[in-house]
């Protein structure tokens, strides 16, 4: 109990802490008895958050990350910040450039501006300086101005996250329902290691230490699988049978830039499901797995103490919509 109220005496910011991985960051913090400040955009979009603590613990406040202002405001009298903030495609002012590079470092000096303790960074596995893809490449320049900004932050790089919103397993399940044929561009080889966002939620409060602090974590789940074996996987689990299609790179790189084009010309109301983008083709080119080298040196979920669970544990609890009579279709759920 006195931990407890050690805690939350102390105030975390989140920036982005409505988002997908955001509520669970959000969770994890308040279950561990942090006092949670929510900066997003819309405040007034992110009430569903404050069933997650106790009465007053977690509150939003307006903030973006491209207005400096705004940032320092939301970081006032933080203990710790936490950056969640990214995008998986360019929309307007909204550029890989100024949200993962410029916009992570600004929220990294205020948060040094302002004397906060801790600084946790969300970045990805594949983060590069040196890749193609700009959300690769920006994401490793984001990683490089909070370091400089805020020396001892911790940098988190997970594989790509999932749960019940994710754009992952519920974007192949839902090409399904109306597409007779799914695509493995570059013939479905690259690797994933499916990390539970409730499971990085957790590592994000974790990394609210001072064992953690300076590192960089790469987070992955327990099983490694490549882009042919998770669609297999989805299909079996909704049950529906669908024609696996290898789409060589560069035609995919064409179909992406359709898309783009697509995109634009319906003002964004092109289903998610159905979008792709040259860059997010470019980044399919490489694995995104936990490397040798952090899981050695226990940079990794289990380096944080966390044991993470199986998208074959978790990925059915949401996927069974997808069947054609929902949960039913299958007795042994009935």
């Amino acid at each position: 109990m006195a931990e407890y109220q050690l805690k939350t005496d102390r105030l975390v910011t989140v920036f982005g802490g409505s988002g997908f991985v955001g509520r669970h960051v959000v969770r994890a913090l308040a279950l561990a008895g942090w006092r949670v400040r929510v900066a997003t955009r819309r405040p007034d979009l992110a009430f569903f958050l404050q069933p997650a603590g106790k009465v007053g613990q977690i509150h939003a406040v307006q903030a973006n990350i491209r207005y400096p202002d705004s940032i320092a405001a939301a970081v006032r009298d933080a203990y710790g910040v936490i950056n969640l903030v990214g995008i998986l495609a360019p929309s307007g002012a909204q550029t890989f450039d100024a949200i993962q590079h410029k916009g992570a470092e600004a929220v990294a000096k205020a948060a040094a501006s302002a004397g906060a303790r801790y600084f946790v960074q969300m970045s990805s596995i594949g983060a590069n300086p040196e890749a193609a893809s700009a959300y690769a490449k920006t994401k490793a320049e984001g990683e490089s101005a909070v370091r400089q900004a805020f020396p001892d932050a911790t940098i988190l790089r997970p594989s790509v996250v999932f749960g019940p919103d994710d754009d992952f397993f519920n974007r192949f399940a839902t090409m399904a329902q109306v597409m007779p044929a799914l695509p493995l561009i570059g013939g479905g080889k690259t690797r994933f290691q499916p990390v539970y966002a409730g499971d990085v939620g957790a590592a994000v409060a974790a990394s609210l230490d001072e064992q953690a602090r300076g590192k960089l974590y790469e987070l992955g789940g327990p099983d490694i699988a490549t882009l042919r074996e998770i669609m297999a996987y989805v299909l079996t689990v909704t049950g529906r049978k669908r024609l696996l299609l290898p789409l060589p790179f560069e035609l995919a790189k064409v179909v992406g830039f359709g898309s783009e084009i697509a995109t634009a010309l319906s003002l964004g109301l092109l289903p998610s499901a159905f979008r792709i983008t040259r860059d997010q083709v470019e980044s399919l080119r490489h694995d995104n797995v936990v490397s040798p080298e952090a899981e050695a040196e226990g940079r990794s979920l289990a380096g944080l103490g966390i044991t993470p669970c199986s998208y074959e544990a978790i990925a059915p609890t949401y996927l069974y919509r997808f069947r054609k009579t929902g949960q039913f279709a299958d007795p042994r759920m009935a």
